[in-house]
Parts: structure tokens; C-alpha cells; sequence
């Protein structure tokens, strides 16, 4: 194996519902079919990190309670981890992390958790909780496929402030809010949304997306690229379409 990437797994022990630790497995695995000697570095609250050794961020979703205890710590943080996603560090933010990227948050019983801001969104609670299947089209991102699959599962609804980007658009599901059709946010490189699952698994393009420019911002060369054979992801993602596209008939 060549060329180290180490992927900042932020508060592995706190922000992991509903498979998405799955997701750093995806990317992990994928690495290193490719040739890469990949580390996974956890980053739990309080621990001291160096983030120029840092290609690829990954945060998963939490309940309220979770997203309490490592609020205050993902806000200590925000300058280090601000400046470089300006220089192109990716992130993956699943749900609770899309959450505390925002602006605000809101939980259940009225507490307001202050975001990081660097999406244009605010979170609220909303009236009924949004669970299921998810069929989005891409916008945001450039993909060589147009759709994403994933699971929903959130009582918070965002609202895209004019500076935000939506990520998708639905056409099963709720999204965002259940209201506007907006799924996620990206800007630059870091990807927030609602999709658990988890989502990697089944959206191979996706998940190649983010090593792509994890490469680019470690500048390793972009020979470790080359295609994959994603019949079985990709048999994922299509039955997700089909299963939906049966619901609709």
C-alpha cells in the first residue's frame, strides 16, 4: 500500500443512529480496494486533533440528548474545521451533524442548540416525525448518476436560508421539511442530509465523490480512482427505486 488518507470520524460514540457508522466503513473499504492505506481517527469530545492530517470528515445523526452533550465541543472547533472547508476539506454531515452545521437548532423541548453556520439553515421541531424511504434527483452535485437512495428518520425540519443549496430534491419522501421538496444542503465540499441507511452503501457515487476530492485535498494522485465493480451496490440502489416505484403505482 501507498499514500496515507485519514478520515476524521467525529464523535463516533455519540453521533451513530441508524447505520451510519456504515458510512465510514463504505469509504474505508473503498479506499483500500483502490491501494490506499487508509486510518480512521475517532474524535470523541475533548480529544486533540491535528487536523492538517485530516482529508475527510464524517459525522453521523444523534438524539436530541447526544447532540446536547457534543455541541459545545463541535463549536470549539468550528474555526479549525471552518478555514478548511473554505480550502476544500470534504465532510459528510448525516441528520444531527446537518443539524449542528447550520445556524440553529432547535430540539423537542425548546432548547436552542447554536450551529456552527456554515449552512444558511435553521432547525425547528416539527409537528410530526418524518420516517421512510427516500428517492431523491441530485442538484447540487455534479454525479454520474442523478439519484440518491436513503432512510429518513428526524422530528427536526431545516429551512434553507438564500445562501444554502440544496443538495437534492425529493420525489418520495420528506426531505428537508416536507414542504419546499429540498433534500440536504452542500457547499464546497460538505454534503449535509437526511439520509441514513446507510447511504454510502447503496450510492457508490456518492461515496466516490467524496474520496475524490479527499484525494485532491491530500494531493494524492488521481490514478487511485479507477473503477470499482459496483453491480451489488448499485442492485441496492435499484431495488430502493423499485420498491418505491411499486408504492406509487
Amino acid at each position: 500500500m501507498e499514500s496515507a488518507l485519514r478520515i476524521g470520524h467525529l464523535y463516533p460514540g455519540q453521533m451513530n443512529l441508524y447505520g451510519d457508522r456504515g458510512n465510514v466503513l463504505t469509504l474505508l473499504r473503498r479506499l483500500k480496494w483502490r491501494g490506499l492505506d487508509v486510518e480512521v481517527v475517532p474524535i470523541e469530545v475533548g480529544a486533540e486533533v491535528d487536523w492538517d492530517r485530516i482529508s475527510l470528515v464524517f459525522m453521523g445523526g444523534g438524539e436530541d440528548s447526544h447532540q446536547v452533550l457534543i455541541a459545545d465541543d463541535f463549536r470549539a472547533r468550528a474555526d479549525q474545521l471552518l478555514k478548511r472547508f473554505e480550502n476544500g476539506l470534504p465532510m459528510l454531515a448525516i441528520c444531527g451533524a446537518y443539524q449542528l452545521l447550520g445556524k440553529e437548532y432547535v430540539t423537542t423541548n425548546q432548547t436552542i442548540l447554536p450551529g456552527v453556520g456554515y449552512f444558511d439553515v435553521r432547525t425547528e421541531p416539527g409537528a410530526e416525525r418524518k420516517i421512510g424511504d427516500v428517492v431523491c434527483q441530485v442538484e447540487g452535485l455534479d454525479l454520474s448518476l442523478a439519484t440518491l437512495v436513503g432512510f429518513e428518520n428526524h422530528g427536526g425540519v431545516t429551512y434553507l436560508g438564500p445562501d444554502a443549496t440544496p443538495l437534492a430534491r425529493v420525489s418520495t419522501g420528506s426531505g428537508n421539511n416536507g414542504v419546499d421538496g429540498s433534500e440536504g444542503v452542500v457547499r464546497n465540499h460538505v454534503v449535509g442530509t437526511y439520509l441514513h441507511g446507510s447511504l454510502l452503501p447503496k450510492n457508490p457515487h456518492l461515496a466516490d465523490r467524496l474520496i475524490s476530492w479527499a484525494l485532491r485535498y491530500a494531493e494524492i494522485q488521481d490514478a487511485f480512482m479507477a473503477d470499482l465493480n459496483d453491480e451489488w451496490e448499485y442492485r441496492a440502489h435499484q431495488a430502493m427505486l423499485s420498491r418505491q416505484s411499486e408504492r406509487h403505482r
